[in-house]
């Protein structure tokens, strides 16, 4: 689990990279060495030998150069994150600080430099022949690193202008939704996801840090409770901050057996990680919430972009329609034996819903091209929703949606979404009579 988010670590490729390419340098001058009387020299062909004074100069030139190289785009990417954060809203900014093609351009160029440096001080110039050694083979590459290092810096161009397109920050966007939903919300359910019984009191275990939780071990809380032969319901789910002392969880059945109780604390505790700053891995509303900051910011006055609005709650229907298809899931986990030895937590997709349609209704009742795209994303749920509890909390919605019309500015647009919001009532109620009568809900 924490491997997995180190792709959210901007240094981590670069460090790999530039260590790589240290090892890479060292590997080559021994290959250099143990060959320096029977290297061939093919002058003017793609191995060449230049000599301990060109070796220098060339390798000079190609790490100076690569450093320079370094330093701007590092500086572009500062500019787009600047950019990017006064405009969708400062949770993007992660999504440019992830990229692995960001990180592999800076990496790179960062790893060419390094190697160009270590390759350099392996040069030496006696006053003989048999006292000098320039490591020929590892020039030649660092030349063939350089030349890898000008298509990248194309790629880079190219890869930095097609990311801070709308288009391309709300896809991705989604494709974290559409993960998130697979993971805690998969189809088919687990073979030990049983309905999760509602045991009372139980022995609290507490956190001992502040911050947001950012990941739960259910793997390992359920072996922890098997081990331990207790009942453990976890009370908090991803995404809710904890100040310290707060409840994580409850253990139940062990009560009386202080080193049973100790363990289950300490693996519950290691199991549930805290962090500075949410994360979309299993935290389904973070996902939702960005692509709804991407909408209503660009309702503001000051950006006034329906056309973007419309696109990122496209993109919500894209990853909560799958989600509406799929039953509550059941809490409850057993062990090989049957026993219900873990309860987990998921957010309700109702919860999901007023975050999306609170926001709405609320930045864009004088943007009928966005309130329009606000009735099809709820006519789509609708329609795809198995579940009556949440096509119920669709039509309140789109009710509370008709209310606020009263509101809008501009009659004939209220006149024009109240049209379609009859329309999105209407296809709901027919698909599911639909349904009920083929006997399949």
């Amino acid at each position: 689990m924490r491997l997995t988010r180190l792709r959210d670590v901007f240094w981590f490729l670069p460090l790999v990279m530039a260590l790589s390419a240290i090892v890479l340098a060292q590997v080559l001058v021994e290959v250099d060495r143990a060959l320096a009387d029977t290297t061939p020299g093919w002058e003017g062909g793609f191995f060449v030998r230049v000599g301990a004074s060109g070796g220098r100069d060339l390798l000079g030139a190609i790490g100076g150069s690569m450093l320079a190289v370094a330093a701007t785009s590092f500086s572009i990417t500062i500019s787009v994150l600047a950019t990017a954060s006064s405009t969708y809203g400062p949770r993007l900014v992660r999504n440019f600080m992830n990229d692995r093609g960001n990180q592999f351009v800076l990496g790179m160029f960062g790893a060419t430099f390094l190697y160009a440096l270590m390759v350099l001080r392996a040069i030496t110039a006696g006053p003989t022949v048999d006292t000098t050694f320039v490591p020929d083979i590892a020039v030649n590459v660092a030349v063939g690193l350089a030349v890898v290092d000008v298509l990248v810096l194309v790629y880079f161009i190219n890869h930095i202008a097609s990311s801070i397109q709308v288009s391309t920050l709300s896809a991705r966007v989604r494709s974290e939704l559409d993960a998130v939903v697979a993971e805690l919300y998969p189809d088919p359910a687990p073979d030990n996801a049983v309905a999760a019984p509602t045991p009372g009191g139980g022995t609290p275990v507490t956190a001992t840090g502040s911050g947001f939780v950012i990941g739960i071990d259910e793997t390992a809380l359920l072996r922890t409770a098997r081990e331990q032969g207790c009942l453990i319901a976890i009370e908090v789910r991803p995404g809710d901050h904890l100040v310290d002392g707060e409840v994580l969880a409850r253990i139940h059945g062990i009560d009386g057996d202080d080193e049973a109780t100790s363990g289950a604390t300490d693996a519950i505790r290691d199991g549930i990680e805290l962090g500075e700053t949410r994360t979309p891995y299993q935290d389904i509303q973070f996902a939702v919430q960005q692509l709804t900051e991407m909408a209503v910011r660009a309702l503001s006055p000051g950006t006034n972009d329906p056309y973007t609005a419309h696109n990122a709650l496209n993109e919500l229907a894209a990853g909560l329609v799958p989600l509406a298809r799929r039953r509550a899931p059941d809490l409850g986990r057993t062990d090989d034996d049957g026993t219900v030895r873990l309860i987990v937590t998921r957010l309700p997709m109702q919860e999901l819903l007023d975050d999306v349609f609170g926001a709405v209704r609320t930045y864009a009742l004088d943007a009928p091209i966005a309130m329009t795209a606000a009735i099809m994303l709820a006519r789509r749920i609708g329609v795809a929703a198995v579940d009556a509890d949440v096509r119920d909390h669709v039509t309140l919605h789109l009710d509370r949606i008709d209310d606020a019309l009263d509101r809008a500015s501009d009659p004939v647009n209220a006149e024009f979404c109240r049209g379609e919001i009859a329309q999105a009532r209407s296809s709901i109620g027919i698909t599911h009579q639909q349904v009920d009568r083929e006997g399949t809900v």
